[in-house]
């Protein structure tokens, strides 16, 4: 069969590479720098970083990273349109995104054997997974103002009228657009680096394909998943119907649920959501906006949300409102947590980890929220269609990404928003039957991405196949240089799965 050929939208110039972007988030204030816990988390290597990535054998490049790099953090170029957070050596970096920023590609160089880097890959990239550059440089309120306003909101709450709150939502939300990190409406500046980087390592070595195992089982060319975060009374009790909706397009989807003060949680309605082949994990603990407001009190209601989770039987974890702090991630005992969106402009807490695929943080997998949430686009943006979310499925399945929705019980009880909702739904079950994208259920992702963390190539004549547990439903795939071009083959794979287009960012 003729192998399956994907364009990854990656192409060199030279010795330069240019094709990532640019991000932001809460966290580090402007000349950070890596503290003992981000150390401990990445990986040795820029060889070690693209293989884990990957799952190819670790024969890249001899990546060099140049010596004297800037003693502080900030903002440089990498081309023309990609942005990095870190030190680099060829040029101080600015500690705001608006200023005219340093092009370290131009110092990217191709020595023998040897790839010559201005900057640390592999800390750009925690940066960016991590969200660890500065929010106060993005032209949006300050962290001390956001914080002002979130404490004033949430005291005055109860007391507001429901219409007041979307109104004073839509106007500290306003201008979302405008914000230069992340990349909206989907940031991919990860997965291009990571192809670059390999690119790089191809060329240095005089490669022209590189074998590695694919993203997702049986070949597919991205991944889906839909979770429901189940916020009120009326929200738990609509649940039944959501079911419904979802099975009659044969989509199975997570259940988030908060353990305390919300609505009663019996045996009985989780017991239904697990026997109908549903899954259910925690979602905070009390959905009071304050689980990650100090740590003390955070590792006490962690060991409250771990009992529930073992109550639970669940695997998985959200907090509310998608707050986060990855450094105290160490006292969640989940498989895998959803706090962490890909854009966040539409969160009270900005930032996002530019990233389409799942990603570790320690013991624990992160998968990423990747699109939308049905309250923003309906309530804030006042987006009455799918629009949005057919462009953000678009740009992700180019990276063959994972496509992952955060639908609300409570919304959708609202005819016209489930009407909006079974046209997703039915988009979906379009692109699987084409056998474009895997629909799984959040579990079934996590398992997956470990198994194939674990995976190994091994060649066998001529031939390469696949070891580890798992592995059955792997699939053999080619990065391939072509014309400077990044692509990829599947060469078991059928015809009708071809995907990618060149990326704008």
């Amino acid at each position: 069969m003729e192998p399956v050929r994907i364009d990854s939208g990656v192409q060199t110039t030279g010795v330069l590479i240019a094709e990532a972007v640019s991000d932001g988030n809460d966290g580090a204030g402007v000349g950070t720098t890596a503290t003992t816990s981000d150390s401990a988390r990445l990986p040795g290597s820029v060889g070690q970083l693209i293989s884990d990535r990957f799952r190819c054998l670790q024969e890249t490049a001899n990546f060099v990273i140049d010596a004297g790099l800037s003693p502080n953090s900030g903002y440089f170029r990498i081309g023309s349109k990609t942005v990095g957070f870190g030190q680099c050596s060829s040029g101080a970096p600015a500690n705001f995104v608006t200023e005219p920023l340093h092009d370290a590609g131009d110092h990217i160089s191709v020595r023998g054997s040897s790839v010559h880097l201005p900057f640390d890959p592999v800390r750009i990239i925690d940066n960016l997974r991590s969200e660890r550059y500065p929010a106060t440089c993005r032209g949006i309120k300050t962290l001390s103002s956001r914080t002002a306003f979130r404490n004033l909101y949430y005291y005055a709450r109860p007391l507001m009228p429901t219409a007041g709150r979307r109104y004073l939502q839509r106007v500290y939300f306003r201008g979302h657009d405008k914000i230069p990190f992340p990349s909206w409406p989907v940031d991919r500046s990860v997965e291009s680096l990571f192809e670059q980087l390999l690119v790089l390592s191809m060329k240095s070595r005089n490669v022209e394909r590189v074998p590695f195992v694919w993203f997702w089982p049986e070949g597919a060319q991205s991944c889906a998943m839909v979770t429901h975060d189940v916020e009120t009374t009326a929200g738990r009790n609509f649940c039944p119907q959501l079911m419904d909706l979802n099975d009659s397009f044969g989509i199975k989807s997570s259940f988030q649920i908060i353990p305390e003060k919300r609505y009663t949680v019996s045996e009985l309605f989780l017991g239904n959501i697990r026997q109908r082949g549903f899954e259910i994990n925690v979602h905070d603990l009390n959905h009071d906006g304050r689980l990650m407001c100090e740590r003390d009190e955070f590792l006490s209601r962690a060991r409250r949300i771990n009992c529930y989770g073992r109550e639970f039987g669940a695997q998985g974890f959200r907090s509310a409102v998608m707050y986060r702090n990855l450094d105290w991630y160490d006292a969640l005992e989940f498989s895998y947590d959803m706090s962490i969106p890909n854009v966040a402009h539409l969160d009270p807490q900005q930032g996002g980890c530019c990233t389409v695929f799942p990603f570790f943080i320690n013991k624990v997998l992160e998968l990423p929220l990747t699109t939308t949430q049905d309250y923003s686009l309906f309530e804030i943006l006042r987006d009455y269609s799918i629009q949005l979310w057919k462009k953000q499925i678009a740009l992700i399945r180019q990276k063959h990404g994972l496509v992952s929705f955060s639908i609300h019980p409570d919304y959708m009880i609202h005819r016209a928003a489930r009407r909006l909702y079974a046209e997703l739904l039915q988009y979906l079950c379009e692109l699987r039957f084409r056998k474009e994208t895997w629909i799984a259920l959040p579990g079934e992702v996590a398992a997956w991405w470990r198994l194939r963390s674990r995976m190994q190539l091994v060649k066998t004549g001529s031939a390469w196949r696949i070891e580890g547990e798992g592995s059955g439903r792997a699939k053999v795939a080619y990065a391939v240089r072509d014309h400077g071009r990044l692509t990829y083959e599947i060469p078991e794979a059928p015809q009708r799965v071809r995907a990618g287009s060149k990326s704008s960012r």
